[in-house]
């Protein structure tokens, strides 16, 4: 009876004690997202910011040495996270993957997510894929099936969505809205709004929702607007300001008009991201569908297009 009472004893404490932090791999140091999720995850515990039930354990650097943003912050991000936060800076992916549970893929170049994400579906991680999800619509169309046919859950979003502007536009009988913020291009990447405009672009796509059936995109020297029919007759349009601006939304309602301008910073708390981030590594559970994802890079493949052909109006191409 005293075993069989002590076994009993250890299954009760064992059920009653708090969950292990899941062990989080960072893919791609070349961004400032890395040290800011880093410090939220990984920093003074007691902190008013601090997100629990994830920690960052191990990092592999990536970087493209082709893209000025990327190889000039490669190095000096990930050693901020491994002095101040303890993060174990490892050679390669199939390292990465040996000491994680999750990954965020974090490199600042789009074209390099697809090669970056096979393993980790591979090796059926849980995978959050920061802005932009791909360079082109293809292979994010590639990254959403094989994940699918792996079983592997994913998410990818903007932190507006999470954000003041994203929370305070989720209005009910919207008859459409027009966002802004900023449109700077990188010469590498095919879909030009994908490298920064994906944040005003995604912001629209949280207040309207899917069902964008085609675009038209006027191409200007300072800003593109970007102006999109959706399936109910609504009106979505985004101002994609170069070389940058902040950030701003106005919904419709019939005469009704509300406007979300927040204070410079405020727009881009990472802590909200970060949080959903971590539900969903803990539950596999997208806040955002992946159909609505790729809608988004439908969205910007359409755009893309229209410029191409002078403004012509471009219906989107399938997602399903």
């Amino acid at each position: 009876m005293p075993y069989v009472k002590a076994i009993f004893c250890f299954l009760i404490a064992a059920a009653l004690a708090p969950a292990a932090d899941l062990r989080v791999g960072i893919i791609g140091t070349d961004t400032s997202h890395v040290p800011a999720f880093a410090k939220l995850l990984n920093g003074d515990a007691a902190a008013a910011d601090h997100i629990a039930g994830a920690r960052v354990v191990a990092a592999y650097k990536g970087g493209s040495k082709d893209i000025e943003e990327s190889a000039s912050r490669v190095d000096q991000f990930a050693e901020e996270i491994r002095t101040k936060y303890g993060v174990e800076i490892v050679p390669d992916i199939a390292t990465l993957l040996s000491k994680v549970d999750v990954v965020l893929l974090s490199s600042v170049d789009g074209r390099v997510h697809l090669e970056q994400a096979r393993p980790v579906i591979a090796a059926h991680k849980p995978l959050f894929i920061d802005k932009p999800l791909a360079s082109t619509l293809d292979d994010a169309l590639e990254i959403g099936r094989l994940a699918k046919a792996a079983g592997v859950p994913w998410f990818s979003s903007s932190s507006l969505r999470f954000g003041a502007i994203g929370t305070a536009m989720k209005l009910p009988n919207l008859t459409g809205a027009t966002t802004w913020g900023p449109g700077p291009f990188e010469a590498h990447h095919q879909l030009e709004l994908a490298w920064y405009a994906i944040h005003p672009v995604e912001l629209l796509y949280t207040i309207m929702g899917t069902g964008c059936e085609s675009v038209t995109r006027i191409a200007g020297k300072d800003a593109d607007v970007i102006v999109g029919r959706w399936k109910d007759g609504r009106i979505g349009t985004v101002n994609a300001v170069r070389p940058y601006s902040d950030y701003g939304a106005v919904a419709f309602r019939g005469r009704e008009s509300v406007e979300s301008h927040p204070k410079a910073g405020a727009a881009t708390d990472y802590r909200p991201l970060v949080t959903e981030i971590v539900k969903f590594f803990q539950t596999g559970k997208a806040p955002v569908p992946n159909e609505e994802t790729l809608e988004i890079f439908a969205f910007m493949d359409a755009a893309q297009r229209s410029k191409e052909q002078g403004g012509k109006a471009i219906a989107l191409r399938s997602v399903q």
